[in-house]
């Protein structure tokens, strides 16, 4: 049985952290998206444009800042 170094483990463990955020930002941003043309709908303008703001920085911290800057760097 071999034995995992402790700098493996530490990039592992990382890695995975960033996979589990990168995947709750991103899919809270898409509820929120959600939730802002739910309430555009309804006449609420002003919660619609803070909330698509919102969404807009969770898909962009989820896929770009986190998916793609981190996780996706550690593969190539």
């Amino acid at each position: 049985m071999t034995s995992i170094g402790p700098e493996l483990l530490a990039e592992s463990l990382s890695l995975i952290v960033y996979t589990v955020v990168a995947g709750v930002l991103t899919v809270g941003g898409a509820l929120v998206e959600q939730a802002s043309l739910q309430h555009l709908g309804a006449g609420e303008a002003m919660i619609a444009l803070w909330l698509a703001a919102l969404g807009g920085v969770m898909l962009y911290a989820g896929v770009y800042g986190l998916g793609y800057k981190k996780v996706l760097a550690a593969y190539v």
